[in-house]
């Protein structure tokens, strides 16, 4: 009896073993063992964090004069400090004026020489005119002694001599037209140098009105009172003493408080589904307990980067907000957006549950014979969740992993699954 009892539970221990062994190759070999996930209809909703500054919807801008800069950018020498109190007239930066001064002396140099030359000229133009003028007085004269004493008998004077006092009496005339028609020339020709230099000292006039015009420009005033918000450059940095800015270039602006938007940046892997009216929450650094709501009023068209030499870019995107709390938002405060994205009712599976096999994105869908690859089309995804646009039902059975592969092989990072765009 004793032997019997032990047989059967010899039999018993030998029969469980075997179970498990059998139960373990299965498992192993993978078939249908893999961890599943059954597909279902829920909403899904993609949100973006941004970061950036508080600004006025209207503001009167402050820029470079435009009239300025004839001698390239223009360097920043003094700057009102950012958040200040101005009033109407107020200066609110000067720049370098170094140039415009150089201009100013040398235009002051032309002058005085042009005047110097103008001086010159019209004195030896006097002395070259009256020197004309008694060439023309003495042969004037000498004609008219040629003309009262001229041999014109023939009874008194020989041929040759009678000859000769025409000779002479027609040389004493053309004498008195040339030195008549000298004098016009010279004059002419002083009204010319004249124009020549009035040319010149009307340049000099030019560079010094000019000069003085540029000079002027040199301090910025404000145009009316309110708080001076300096604007910030492309990478986000204020403007400061030795910077170089362009004619008419944006300086800084006086902002109406009454109505605020937020300008923030967001990641470019993370634009895709930007566009205007999208719902965004908004928290100002200095109050993260309070949450403003706002849609997106505008998109930049082109991802940039905000730092010098970086390689990643931001898409630009304003905030319209619903509402303005004058006592807590000012221009340039930090702000973090919420702005969501993507949000419809979708099958939404687990990111591990979708592959790739021969480029294309699949997952093993659980039927009559076990789990089986099939192609789906992906929406848009998040972090760990993606859309099933096409290929999957409600209530369909998905495997986690692949369940072609061993869980080792797994393990050694053999078979990831896909990484589906966002």
């Amino acid at each position: 009896m004793k032997t019997l009892l032990k047989a059967l539970v010899a039999i018993a221990v030998l029969g469980g073993v075997a179970f498990a062994g059998w139960h373990l190759l299965k498992s192993e070999a993978g078939g249908d063992q893999a961890a599943s996930y059954i597909a279902k209809k829920e909403q899904f909703v993609r949100r973006v964090t941004a970061e950036g500054n508080l600004r006025a919807v209207k503001a009167t801008k402050i820029s470079t004069p435009r009239s300025a800069g004839a001698f390239g950018p223009m360097k920043i020498a003094w700057l009102a400090p950012d958040g200040v109190f101005v009033k109407k007239g107020d200066v609110v930066a000067k720049f370098d004026p170094s140039e415009p001064e150089k201009q100013l002396r040398d235009g002051r140099s032309d002058l005085a020489s042009a005047d110097a030359k103008l001086a010159s000229a019209q004195i030896k133009s006097k002395a070259t005119v009256a020197s004309r003028d008694t060439d023309a007085t003495t042969a004037a004269d000498e004609l008219e002694q040629q003309k009262r004493f001229a041999q014109k008998d023939p009874e008194i004077f020989s041929r040759n001599q009678i000859i000769e006092s025409e000779i002479d009496q027609n040389l004493a005339g053309a004498k008195q037209d040339h030195a008549t028609e000298a004098k016009q020339i010279e004059r002419q020709r002083s009204s010319s140098n004249a124009a020549v230099i009035g040319v010149e000292r009307a340049k000099a006039k030019l560079a010094i009105d000019h000069a003085n015009q540029e000079l002027k420009s040199m301090e910025v005033t404000a145009p009316n009172d309110g708080v001076l918000v300096l604007q910030r450059n492309w990478s986000g940095a204020l403007p400061k003493l030795g910077d170089q800015l362009f004619p008419g270039q944006s300086l800084a602006e006086i902002p109406v408080l009454d109505a605020m938007e937020a300008e923030v940046y967001v990641l470019e892997v993370d634009g895709s589904g930007l566009v205007e009216k999208q719902p965004a929450n908004v928290t100002v650094e200095a109050r993260p307990d309070q949450v403003w709501s706002g849609k997106i009023r505008v998109v930049d068209k082109l991802a940039q980067p905000r730092d010098q030499g970086s390689p990643v870019n931001y898409f630009g995107v304003t905030i319209a907000l619903d509402k303005t709390d004058t006592k807590i938002m000012k221009p340039g405060q930090r702000v973090r957006a919420t702005l969501v994205l993507d949000q419809e009712d979708a099958i939404v599976v687990p990111r591990q549950a979708v592959f790739e096999k021969d480029g294309k994105p699949i997952v093993y869908k659980n039927g009559a014979t076990g789990f089986a690859a099939s192609p789906v089309e992906l929406g848009v995804a998040s972090a760990g969740r993606v859309v099933i646009k096409k290929g999957l039902a409600v209530g369909d059975e998905i495997a986690l992993r692949d369940p072609t592969r061993a869980l080792d092989a797994l393990g050694s990072g053999d078979g990831s699954s896909k990484e589906p765009h966002k």
